[in-house]
């Protein structure tokens, strides 16, 4: 089958089929497996809360600072501003959302995995489409991180 996420490939390492496996290589024990699954769920899980709260922080701290600064540019001609309300808007109140399905986690390690795979990494792609969207409409200079682009060809200037 096709185990399209980590929690779901995770569920599988101790299975008795691999635990045999493992055993008859002379690699873990049974209980070793059992360990080892459990571990990898933990290092799952606190790599995605490193994930989401720095998502979350980067988001607070300079993205929608930098939105308000651009949008505040079109006070006097709101016609010319084209989409940036929306999609402004639109990045506070999907963070807010990310923020409070965090909050709903469980506290069981494999089914925190399972909401955090889930739940959380497709909100957190939902503000991910909407800060690339916010990155081609800010003025230039205001974007508080290196662009993709200067990243990418920053070395040849």
């Amino acid at each position: 089958p096709n185990l399209h996420n980590t929690p779901l490939a995770l569920a599988t390492f101790n299975s008795e089929k691999a635990k045999k496996l493992f055993k008859d290589m002379g690699i873990f024990t049974a209980e070793e497996v059992d360990a080892k699954k459990e571990v990898m769920f933990e290092n799952y899980c606190v790599t995605l809360a490193v994930e989401v709260t720095t998502l979350i922080d980067m988001i607070e701290t300079g993205i929608l600072p930098a939105c308000a600064k651009d949008m505040a540019k079109y006070k006097d001609a709101p016609k010319l501003a084209g989409e940036r309300s929306e999609v402004y808007t639109g990045i506070k109140t999907e963070s807010d959302k990310l923020k409070a399905l965090w909050d709903k986690k469980p506290h069981d390690l494999e089914k925190e995995a399972t909401y955090i795979a889930d739940q959380v990494k497709p909100q957190m792609l939902a503000i991910r489409k909407l800060v690339d969207k916010a990155e081609g409409l800010l003025e230039a200079g205001l974007y508080p991180y290196p662009t993709y682009e200067e990243m990418i060809y920053s070395h040849h200037s």
